[in-house]
């Protein structure tokens, strides 16, 4: 770097005032030498201490206290940003996984033991995965669902194949405990869960023996039973949501007719529409609201494609969100804070887990997991800081996986921007203090 002194220099090359330094000399010593004994003296070294907790302190709360302040975060996914773990790799397990996250951040995943035809559930709550079988009587586990209420309880619907029926199991109560809510025929297949904000439970699923769609719920105070839509064969591959008024929304496959059918009760009473009729599609159907506008992904049977159809403009509309190869069977879709839609799907062609988002601001799509035949089963959920979880099956080795985005970037608010500057003061302060000449003998 080179200094100005609008062209005047001293005998040497030096600026006014500063001595030639003489070799050997005890006196006028360089401003290096001076520098380097200043912090010898030890005494900038607390400026720079203060400086280095600023910053960390600042880290912290941006990463931290920003995701719940969505003026300063937002999130961004390629596949580079992922990690992936085998969660469960105990005989063949992994199918009928469904995941859910805690206020904590921590995951919860519900999911069939096909070896020994159970229940289990993983969880990382404590800080390292545990493994529970919560039922295992009889052949059950399959269609599980999982949600997590207000305080952090567990709630999981599922099949029971041996009775055919629609099972239930939480620790809301403090220890687990399992209930059997529909025994009318054969029920409880394509089961889908979810909770309110009054932690009451709703579950949609299908009835075998009638071909109907059927819901449970115990929002009055007790369980009781319903059926939703008789038209014909309906009711498979249900989705359950509840917005934030405590309104449900269901989405479904119409078999007969092979449509996307939705039922609702936000207008007061349910309410049954056909929302997509082109062609054979509906299967794989999964639901979330926000902000009490609905988001469903499902699969194009007769293109073999990934579709998703929103109400978020005002109106219903339908997309063909993925068409590369055979694609979106096993779909899961879930809404972050800022409304932006994460989903999950299994890519047939490749045998590979695909992610698609539009959480940049216009929709990427990204293949995940190539390792063998994986992907099926896939279940999404996102976290307090708009991190996406997958939990699903690895079909090659028989194996439950789940993959986790670990990419965040903070937007800085006012108080980042406060923050910033404070750091600031403090970093100039200590140079200032380090670099300031000693006092001559």
């Amino acid at each position: 770097m080179k200094y100005s002194n609008c062209g005047r220099t001293e005998p040497g090359g030096l600026y006014p005032g500063v001595r030639p330094m003489v070799i050997g000399a005890t006196k006028g010593r360089p401003r290096n030498r001076r520098m380097i004994d200043s912090i010898s003296a030890g005494k900038p070294i607390a400026f720079v201490a203060i400086a280095l907790v600023a910053i960390l302190v600042l880290a912290i709360v941006v990463l931290k206290v920003a995701p719940n302040d969505q003026s300063r975060h937002s999130t961004t996914s390629d596949a580079a940003s992922w990690m992936f773990e085998t969660s469960d790799s105990t005989g063949e397990v992994g199918n009928y996984t469904s995941i859910a996250v805690d206020s904590n951040n921590k995951v919860h995943i519900s999911y069939c033991d096909g070896t020994n035809l159970v229940l289990k559930y993983a969880t990382n709550a404590s800080g390292s995965w545990v493994y529970s079988t919560l039922d295992s009587t009889g052949e059950v586990g399959y269609y599980t669902s999982i949600a997590v209420d207000s305080n952090d309880k567990v709630h999981i619907s599922y099949y029971d194949a041996s009775n055919f029926d629609l099972k239930y199991v939480t620790n809301a109560g403090g220890t687990w405990a399992n209930s059997t809510l529909d025994s009318t025929g054969n029920v409880g297949q394509y089961t889908s869960i979810a909770v309110d904000s009054d932690s009451k439970v709703h579950i949609s699923y299908y009835d075998v023996t009638n071909g109907d769609l059927k819901y449970v719920t115990n929002a009055g105070g007790t369980w009781a039973n319903y059926t939703l839509d008789s038209t014909e064969n309906v009711g498979q591959y249900t989705s359950v949501a509840v917005d934030s008024d405590s309104k449900v929304h269901i989405s479904y496959y119409d078999v007969t007719n092979g449509d996307l059918k939705y039922a609702t009760n936000a207008g007061g009473s349910w309410a049954n529409y056909t929302l997509d009729s082109t062609g054979n599609v509906g299967q794989y159907t999964s639901i979330a609201a926000s902000s009490n506008k609905i988001h469903i992904s499902y699969y194009d049977v007769t293109n073999g494609d990934l579709k998703y159809a929103t109400n978020a403009g005002g109106s219903w509309a339908n997309y063909t969100r993925d068409s590369t190869g055979n694609v979106g069977q096993y779909t899961s879709t879930a809404v972050d804070s800022s409304n932006k839609v994460h989903i999950s799907y299994y890519d047939v062609t490749n045998g590979d887990l695909k992610y698609a988002t539009n959480a940049d601001g216009s929709w990427s799509y990204n293949t995940l997991d190539s390792t063998g035949n994986v992907g099926q089963y896939t279940s999404i959920a996102v976290d307090s800081n708009d991190n996406a979880h997958i939990s699903y099956y690895d079909v090659t080795n028989g194996d439950l996986k789940y993959a986790y985005d670990t990419e965040m970037i903070p937007e800085f608010g006012t108080a980042g921007v406060v923050m910033i500057i404070m750091a600031t003061v403090c970093i100039f302060v200590a140079l200032r203090r380090t670099m300031a000449p000693t006092k001559r003998e």
